[in-house]
């Protein structure tokens, strides 16, 4: 599945994170940020568009309501941060760090996640429409009533994780890992996995399989 990447300008003015307090409207735009630290802030319904992201640290920041377009994050840590509400299209995250990230009812759009540390991530209530998570450790994150369209767990950590509430028909399972998820036996329907998970989800049923 192909999705649609960042389109950022051809040219980016150097910035740094703290100059969205410079602004009348806490809205940044076309720039390139590398090395800002923006722990334990609160700000609401920050807009980024058209920028790239470098090296930088949002851990434990409230960002309720945030709105991403066109952004491109690249070794950051948004560990414990709270994006509650969020839109996020056409963004990127590569090899960053979201421990403990909360984004409940939030939209994504043409989103990737690469190589990111996902452990006990909350995206309850979301809506996902072409997202990839790659070769990612998403272990006991939370994806409880979520509607997931065109969705890919590529090569993931899926152990322990939450799908309650949540349909998973045409999802792809495969390829990733998991000793135990939590979901329903309807929710599964439609489901792709592996013959090892299906196996494991066998034996959720309660079959003798020999």
């Amino acid at each position: 599945m192909k999705i649609d990447k960042p389109k950022l300008p051809r040219q980016l003015t150097q910035g740094n994170f703290q100059m969205i307090f410079m602004e009348e409207d806490p809205y940044l735009s076309n720039l390139e940020i590398d090395g800002s630290i923006f722990d334990e802030e609160e700000i609401d319904r920050v807009h980024l568009s058209g920028m790239v992201i470098k090296n930088s640290s949002f851990q434990g920041t409230s960002f309720r309501n945030i709105d991403l377009t066109d952004v491109e994050f690249i070794n950051c840590d948004f560990s414990n941060v709270d994006m509650t509400g969020a839109s996020i299209h056409r963004v990127t995250f590569h090899e960053c760090k979201l421990l403990g990230a909360q984004l409940p009812e939030s939209r994504f759009g043409n989103v990737a996640f690469e190589n990111c540390l996902m452990t006990m991530c909350n995206f309850s209530d979301s809506k996902f429409e072409k997202v990839i998570f790659k070769e990612s450790n998403m272990k006991r994150s939370d994806f409880f009533n979520c509607k997931l369209s065109k969705v890919i767990y590529d090569v993931c950590d899926l152990d322990d994780v939450s799908f309650d509430g949540t349909k998973l028909k045409g999802i792809d399972l495969s390829t990733s890992y998991f000793e135990s998820i939590l979901v329903s036996m309807e929710d599964l329907k439609g489901c792709i996995v592996s013959e090892k998970q299906a196996l494991s989800f066998a034996a959720l049923l309660g079959l003798d399989i020999r």
